[in-house]
Formats: structure tokens, C-alpha cells, sequence
């Protein structure tokens, strides 16, 4: 369909075009979802493996939190990853990590 059909459409009619292709590419994804799926199978029984033979991450146990906004108690930090930015403010303000960490 070219862009000036598009334009010379009405509202309602655009609509009723945008429901019909979001039906069409749901139907399509979930076609290509399907073959993929089945493709996935067919290569796991060809190889002799099985989704459930895929090796999972080990689980970590939760981390405790090491560090305590000191305007606002309720914001916790574990020590790990990226700072939140509340540490990143205390850190410019030129505080330190052991001005908020729990004891």
C-alpha cells in the first residue's frame, strides 16, 4: 500500500487496517514461533539432548546488605554491581562507604 493511499484513509478505516495487520503479525510470529520450536526438537532428539539436559546457572543465595543510605534508611545497597546513585551523590559530596555501612 503506497503512503498516499494511507493518508487519504480515514481514521476508522486506518484503524480497521492497524487491527487487521496486528492480527496478521500476531498469527505470523506465532507461526514462526512454532517452526523454530519444532526445528529446536527435531535438533535436540538429532543430537540426543533435551531442553532439561541444558546446563542451568547455579543459584546464589540472597545477599545481605552491606551499606545504608544515611538520608533515607530505607534504601540498602548489597556492595555489589553498580553503585546506586545514591552512592554515586555521597561519593561526589565526598562522603564515604564506611559513613553508611551497617554495622
Amino acid at each position: 500500500m503506497k503512503t498516499r493511499q494511507l493518508e487519504t484513509m480515514s481514521l476508522d478505516e486506518l484503524w480497521a487496517l492497524h487491527d487487521q495487520l496486528t492480527e496478521v503479525l500476531a498469527a505470523k510470529v506465532e507461526s514462526k514461533k512454532l517452526a523454530i520450536e519444532r526445528q529446536l526438537e527435531e535438533l535436540g532428539r538429532k543430537f540426543g539432548g533435551s531442553p532439561t539436559d541444558i546446563p542451568q546457572p547455579r543459584p546464589y543465595p540472597p545477599v545481605q546488605p552491606k551499606f545504608r543510605n544515611p538520608m533515607e534508611a530505607t534504601e540498602t545497597w548489597s556492595g555489589r554491581g553498580r553503585h546506586p546513585q545514591w552512592v554515586v551523590e555521597l561519593l561526589a559530596r565526598g562522603g564515604s562507604l564506611e559513613d553508611c555501612r551497617i554495622q
